[in-house]
């Protein structure tokens, strides 16, 4: 449905109902009053864009996150879309970010640490010349939307616990073409960059087991 001259709200809607008519609950709906089924993204916007009605256009790029409560378990999964043809530089962004996923995903092994999944996250970030969004980060998931731990995409002075199998944690990395730095609008949600430069965020539900992570969201890069 992404495409030129799409709704955001009608995305918004048939995702509802699909989640619905599947037996699961949309997460992000009411949650701490967020008026949606989908975060929806546009261009400057890092997360949490509430859909509205400005159609999408040739050229932008759209980050999309949702959650699905199914029977009391939750996950959490972003992916951004180019709408159309895009410019190489929003090619190269979205390219770069899928990219950290994967590096975060293949840290994430039994008896790694959390910074392990953040330096893998932002070393290919920063050597690619992009912002990391510092606000805002990765989590725990399981039986509610979000848990401990916390998991920056930057190496920070945080708690940095051991990776063990049985732990269900949700990897986003949120990557920017100018600077890291972010400010959120009026509407309390809607989070952007602060030079207006375009920025990407993808995101798995990873479950660590005895021989590695396992993503459990399955959508395709």
């Amino acid at each position: 449905m992404v495409k030129p001259g799409a709704s955001p709200l009608d995305l918004d809607a048939s995702a509802r109902n699909f989640i619905e008519q599947a037996g699961g609950r949309p997460a992000f709906l009411d949650y701490e009053g967020f008026p949606a089924t989908l975060c929806f993204s546009v261009n400057d916007t890092v997360i949490h864009g509430i859909p509205g009605k400005r159609l999408l256009e040739e050229g932008d790029i759209v980050g999309i996150d949702t959650g699905v409560d199914l029977n009391g378990y939750f996950s959490d999964a972003a992916v951004t879309w180019p709408v159309g043809k895009v410019s190489p530089e929003a090619e190269k962004l979205m390219s770069v970010t899928r990219e950290c996923l994967v590096r975060g995903i293949a840290a994430a092994k039994p008896g790694a640490r959390i910074h392990d999944i953040s330096r893998a996250v932002f070393s290919l970030a920063t050597a690619s010349g992009y912002g990391v969004v510092r606000q805002y980060c990765g989590h725990g998931v399981g039986v509610e939307i979000h848990e401990d731990p916390q998991i920056p995409n930057y190496v920070s002075a945080g708690p940095n616990p051991r990776i063990l199998p049985g732990m269900v944690l949700a990897i986003e990395p949120m990557i920017n073409l100018g600077t890291g730095d972010v400010r959120v609008l009026g509407d309390d949600w809607t989070v952007v960059t602060l030079d207006g430069k375009i920025s990407a965020h993808y995101e798995h539900t990873i479950l660590i087991t005895q021989n590695g992570p396992e993503a459990l969201t399955s959508w395709q890069f």
